[in-house]
């Protein structure tokens, strides 16, 4: 049961495969197959591949064997140069130790502290300081003033809360005193009490200057650091490390810039794990108690020179790997000459086959285009051959009104003659209401007529099918037909473009029409519900539908000749696929078989308020 339509969906013809051209016997000829020569190459990739893996294995051996044993010697020699910095140490503080007891006994100072006399005593010190080679050395009476020192711009300052004055009054020996200065510094000194009579009337305090072992640590060594009995460094060579534990001088791990981390990832790609980082360089730790107040000294240094052994090393390798691979490419290069030149002749016969293909491509497209172009003015030829069917009855509905409107004339001109111009006024407001029918009579042909375009837009399928019935009206007059319609109260919004949602519903209405034409009692129903989605269902009681399979498959029809090509159902079902709903048909019997009506069903997807919004 098909369908003349008036508009039509553009089928694409799919295209047929391109005709393998064949190489000519001439071509090639002297020519290895190109499978053949794919498995000649394998050897040669199988040689490469184990080659390089090979290289891979003796280089990550030979670097983790070098980089042990040059990280050993490496740390033997830090290890060596603690001790030395060590005794260095040691042999300053020792023989700084002894200059308080010296001083402590020298009869002028005693004297000077007890008769309270210090005109000379700053030239005594200065003097002590220059034989015994001293940094700086004060002496303090009992308040904690300074009365004399060889630094003369200390006098009369007020060391009362020193700790080295009160550890030394609280003791009657030689006292250490580490006190950190403002601006980071440690100063360190050696205190003692000076005694008169066996009563302590001062104190000797001499200065050590162990800052000087740091100047000298940083041109030997890459970092170096002592810590107190507590975990505080007092001496460093990196000076932001003072005060701080040293946890929290490493906290900071990675490198300052990202460049540097980069670089810092390339290089230590190999290298065992850095023991810490110092500046975001990696370093190796050694760590030596100091036999003096639990003090302990840290040196950190670089695997610089570790690395730069073993790369050494690592490119003399790298060399030897790349001479030979030289050597067996240029073995192989010679016998691929000869397969590179048949590769380049297949290369070429492929590229003259891509165009040749190309060319054909272009063909069909073209058809393609051209079957496009056809198809569209077959479905606008078959609307307006809808049309030209409509023509007779339109014509009648068009004629009745104008003989209405002959007769209304007649009337008003007999009663404009009769001075009665009410009732002549009267029949030129017929006039005008028949005129307003004739006008809305042919917008509606004129709207059909147009093509249908892609402007979906919010409709009411409830007016889309008043529409219809109104561009058939001419039509059903003339048959008796019963025609029923069941809409809902609500809008049912769909998006859709209103002339080729009529054209699907008048192609279901025609598609009725021309199944109950043999019918005794011919009746129609239409039917809108609207629950998840949007359900039209127009119900004849002709007889029925035969083949469903090949229903909406184009030029299929089971009219007579000239009565329809066939493209009404398939045309009205691409438009309600584009729409992103679905045609479906059945017969209307329960079991399926013919004689009882066809249902057609529209279902569409209902506009959503997040739709409607975007609207």
């Amino acid at each position: 049961m098909a369908e003349d339509t008036q508009q039509s969906r553009t089928v694409t013809a799919p295209a047929r495969p391109a005709r393998e051209a064949q190489p000519s016997g001439a071509a090639g000829a002297g020519r290895l197959p190109l499978p053949h020569l794919l498995t000649r190459l394998w050897p040669r990739r199988v040689l490469l591949a184990g080659l390089l893996i090979a290289a891979v294995a003796v280089l990550w051996a030979t670097n983790s064997f070098l980089t042990e044993r040059f990280t050993e010697s490496t740390r033997n020699r830090a290890e060596v140069r603690q001790a030395l910095y060590t005794g260095q140490l040691l042999s300053e503080l020792q023989r700084t130790s002894v200059v308080p007891l010296l001083l402590a006994r020298d009869p002028e100072l005693i004297s000077a502290l007890t008769e309270n006399r210090f005109a000379t005593t700053s030239l005594r010190l200065i003097s002590a300081q220059a034989d015994i080679g001293a940094s700086a050395i004060q002496l303090l009476d009992m308040s904690g003033r300074v009365v004399a020192a060889t630094d003369r711009t200390r006098l009369g300052q007020s060391m009362r809360n020193n700790e080295g004055f009160l550890q030394a009054q609280r003791s009657s020996i030689t006292v250490f005193s580490a006190v950190r200065q403002d601006n980071g510094d440690y100063e360190f000194a050696f205190s003692r009490p000076v005694y008169a009579d066996s009563r302590m009337v001062g104190v000797i305090m001499v200065e050590v200057q162990l800052g000087q072992f740091e100047k000298a640590w940083a041109t030997e060594s890459d970092a170096v650091a002592i810590t107190d009995s507590t975990g505080h460094i007092i001496l460093a060579t990196e000076p932001r490390w003072r005060g701080l534990t040293m946890e929290e001088a490493l906290a900071v791990r990675s490198a300052p810039s990202a460049i540097q981390r980069a670089i810092q990832a390339t290089t230590d790609w190999a290298s065992r794990t850095p023991d810490a980082y110092v500046q975001g360089v990696g370093v190796m730790r050694s760590e030596m108690r100091i036999p003096f107040r639990g003090w302990r000294l840290v040196t950190f240094t670089t695997y610089d020179s570790i690395r730069d052994r073993v790369n050494a090393v690592l490119a003399l390798e790298i060399m030897g790997f790349a001479l030979l691979v030289a050597a067996i490419f240029y073995a192989l290069s010679r016998r691929a000459r000869s397969e590179t030149a048949n590769v380049r002749r297949e290369s070429a016969e492929l590229r003259l086959l891509n165009a040749r293909l190309q060319r054909e491509i272009a063909e069909r497209e073209k058809a393609q285009k051209d079957l496009a172009v056809a198809e569209q003015t077959l479905a606008q030829s078959s609307k307006l051959a809808a049309l030209g069917e409509m023509s007779a009855s339109v014509s009648h509905e068009l004629n009745q009104p104008l003989a209405a409107m002959k007769t209304y004339l007649a009337g008003a001109r007999l009663l404009l003659q009769r001075k009665r111009p009410e009732e002549a006024m009267s029949s030129f407001q017929r006039i005008d209401d028949l005129i307003e029918r004739m006008g809305a009579i042919t917008r509606q042909l004129k709207s059909y007529a147009r093509k249908g375009g892609e402007a979906f837009e919010p409709i009411d399928v409830r007016s889309c099918v008043s529409g219809a019935l109104s561009m058939m009206e001419p039509t059903l007059r003339t048959r008796s037909v019963k025609i029923t319609r069941t809409l809902p109260r609500l809008p049912v919004m769909i998006m859709a473009d209103r002339i080729r949602m009529e054209q699907v519903i008048i192609n279901l209405l025609r598609n009725a029409l021309d199944a109950t034409r043999d019918t005794p009692a011919p009746q129609i129903d239409l039917l809108l519900t609207s629950g998840e989605k949007a359900i039209l269902s127009v119900r004849d009681n002709g007889h029925g539908i035969v083949d469903l399979d090949s229903l909406f498959e184009p030029f299929y029809t089971t009219k007579k000749p000239g009565d329809g090509v066939g493209l009404g159902l398939a045309i009205s079902s691409g438009i309600v696929n584009d729409l992103g709903g679905r045609l479906r048909a059945r017969n209307a019997s329960p079991d399926g078989t013919t004689g009882s009506g066809a249902v057609f069903e529209v279902e569409l997807p209902l506009l959503s308020e997040k739709t409607r919004a975007a609207e």
